[in-house]
């Protein structure tokens, strides 16, 4: 039985990405700073699977993470590196501890996590797929230091993808467009947006579900896959076209 850790597996695309995988039959240990998001979760989920509470943003952290799933499951097959924040607001309005915290987060984490998991990834031979945005590809109004920090995922895929690749682990990411997850209602709510008014900036007229990114992210974790490293898989319904 294959082991997954997916970061961010409490909710919005690490649950469903959990969800798929452990309907695959792997072992999952899902990482997520909420205990409490666990509890009210874990009755959705069925499978071998494993809770660590933990912040990514603390490198220590990070490494008790890698440490702990090998005393669970005895090694490491593939990371998902899904979890992030999001912010809104202009740069004028965008405090040091904000974007502290997103660069933290979103790259700090995925950056220590994955130097953490590297040894028993190149023993299984296994595959890091990070989750980027369309944001990291193109930018977006207002929100400068959030599309910095995917560009920043972008860049370090490519770059890891080339550095792994002779042992070989293979390295990618996802760049979804906006996904119908508990982040985005929150986002309209607070912006007084509507789904509905999102739907029509997108070719294909609607936003996805955070089901159809966890499909796209169990292709590139899969041998399905098997030749495809430093990839960036676009699921925006045609947005960045």
């Amino acid at each position: 039985m294959k082991r997954a850790i997916i970061t961010g597996g409490t909710s919005g695309i690490g649950l469903a990405t959990a969800k798929i995988f452990l309907a695959k039959k792997f072992s999952c240990v899902l990482v997520g700073r909420n205990p409490a998001r666990f509890e009210k979760i874990k009755k959705e989920l069925g499978g071998n699977f494993e809770f660590i509470s933990a912040d990514v943003r603390r490198v220590e952290e990070c490494e008790k993470i890698i440490s702990r799933a090998v005393e669970i499951f005895g090694g490491v097959d593939v990371l998902i590196n899904s979890a992030g924040i999001y912010h809104e607001g202009a740069i004028t309005s965008t405090d040091e501890k904000t974007f502290d915290d997103i660069f933290s987060t979103n790259v700090k984490g995925t950056f220590f996590i994955t130097r953490a998991a590297v040894g028993e990834l190149i023993k299984s031979r296994g595959a890091i797929v990070n989750v980027a945005s369309d944001a990291g590809l193109k930018g977006n109004y207002f929100c400068a230091a959030y599309s910095a920090s995917k560009g920043a995922i972008v860049a370090f895929t490519k770059s890891l993808a080339l550095e792994l690749a002779n042992f070989p682990v293979r390295v990618n990411c996802v760049a979804p467009g906006d996904i119908l997850t508990p982040l985005t209602l929150n986002q309209l709510k607070n912006s007084g947006g509507t789904v509905e008014e999102l739907a029509k900036f997108y070719p294909l007229g609607r936003i996805g579900t955070a089901e159809e990114v966890a499909k796209a992210i169990y292709f590139l974790a899969s041998e399905s896959s098997s030749f495809i490293t430093g990839a960036v898989l676009s699921v925006d319904g045609g947005l960045t076209c």
